[in-house]
């Protein structure tokens, strides 16, 4: 690669990864967008953020870190940072140069806002007709509402993850942690990965899109499930009820899971419920669903004796389980320290921080090693060739 290209392996030390010499432009705000990219930036590919000249607006979020936001470091990882005003002329000429050496970019604007910006799929194609061009939007690229703005919480309100996440005849309740957001950057990250494995045979790039709804439905695939001739209004909960839950332990809550006859069995004997192991009217899930007031009450009263970790270690590998944690406590957690989830990263706002890193292990190219978030327009200097913060182009 030209070493005056403004792509190139910059700060990636280590092993290389399934993605080492992709090179992806980074439009996107928030979380599917950004993070999706990361996935990207994970497996070795070469990341450049644009944030307009006043930001991507999760740096604003709320945080108790004094300098930057906490979620913006988390979904940010191993990207260098450049900012570009696509309003002005000159910053749209900016990016239509990295462009031209770009596999893949990346957006979250409304269908409408590219062609005004200069940055449609077609014109850019005309550029670089290898580049993967993925849009992420709230609710596709058609139809009434595909110009309307979507968030993660919206789209669970209207798919109908609220309402099935509260409680029977009560409230709708949110699903804190922006689930569809993660899916849709799975789903991105999957979708311009096999973009670029079909372009090795055709030599082409093409459109990919990912939405929100799409997120939202498909995390839903075992509920929309509509035969014919029943009825629309079923229940279509997938929740075993009964036993299978969070119940009080003595200290702390306890998750169970004993739907299969082995973990049930295994569950009564550890518990000292054994005359409910072989009761045929609790032989399946949806008895003991069906039988829930009857066996929750003794399953709870049998709980009292030890705390939830007590139990988490009791239970061991017979009966599937887990104590309810803080995400805090997974900074120490031997499982994540043995699977090396978590790295150190240093960051000139913030020092030195713990965080998430490659979610996916690769036997032969394990990928680069990661490194912090970009501070804003960090990178404008080696990237566009100007001292960051002085050209027109930049905020």
């Amino acid at each position: 690669m030209d070493n005056a290209s403004p792509f190139r392996p910059g700060r990636r030390t280590g092993p290389a990864g399934p993605l080492s010499g992709v090179k992806v432009l980074d439009l996107s705000a928030y979380i599917a967008g950004p993070y999706g990219c990361t996935l990207l930036a994970d497996q070795g590919a070469d990341v450049i953020k644009v944030e307009p000249p006043d930001g991507d607006n999760l740096r604003q979020y709320p945080s108790t870190l004094a300098n930057e936001s906490r979620a913006f470091l988390g979904v940010n990882r191993s990207k260098r940072g450049i900012s570009l005003d696509l309003k002005k002329p000159e910053g749209l000429a900016a990016l239509l140069r990295l462009v031209r050496e770009a596999d893949v970019l990346v957006h979250n604007f409304r269908p409408s806002v590219p062609r005004r910006l200069g940055i449609d799929h077609e014109r850019l194609n005309l550029i670089n007709p290898r580049l993967i061009y993925c849009a992420v939007t709230g609710y596709g690229e058609s139809g009434p509402l595909k110009d309307k703005a979507g968030y993660d919480q919206v789209l669970q309100t209207m798919t109908g993850m609220c309402t099935l996440q509260g409680k029977r005849g009560g409230a709708p309740e949110i699903i804190y942690g922006s689930v569809v957001d993660y899916y849709a950057a799975a789903l991105l990250a999957a979708g311009v990965s096999s973009a670029l494995y079909e372009r090795e045979r055709s030599g082409l790039g093409q459109f990919v899109g990912v939405s929100l709804l799409r997120s939202a439905l498909t995390m839903q695939s075992a509920r929309m499930i509509w035969a014919e001739g029943e009825a629309l209004d079923i229940g279509r909960d997938m929740r075993s009820g009964g036993v299978t839950g969070i119940h009080p332990a003595r200290e702390g809550h306890l998750y169970i899971s004993a739907n299969t006859p082995r973990f049930w069995k295994a569950l009564c004997r550890l518990t000292g419920l054994d005359a409910l192991a072989d009761d045929p009217r609790y032989d399946t899930v949806r008895k003991r669903a069906e039988h829930a007031a009857e066996i929750v009450p003794r399953l709870h009263e049998a709980l009292q004796r030890h705390t939830a970790l007590e139990w988490e270690q009791r239970f061991g590998e017979e009966v599937p389980c887990a104590a309810a944690r803080r995400v805090e406590d997974m900074f120490e957690h031997p499982q994540v320290l043995a699977e090396d989830m978590v790295a150190e990263f240093s960051h000139p706002l913030v020092g030195s921080y713990r965080g998430v890193t490659r979610p996916i292990a690769f036997g032969r190219t394990p990928g680069p090693a990661p490194f912090a978030a970009p501070v804003f327009d960090q990178d404008s200097d080696a990237i566009l060739g100007h001292p960051t913060g002085k050209a027109s182009a930049s905020g």
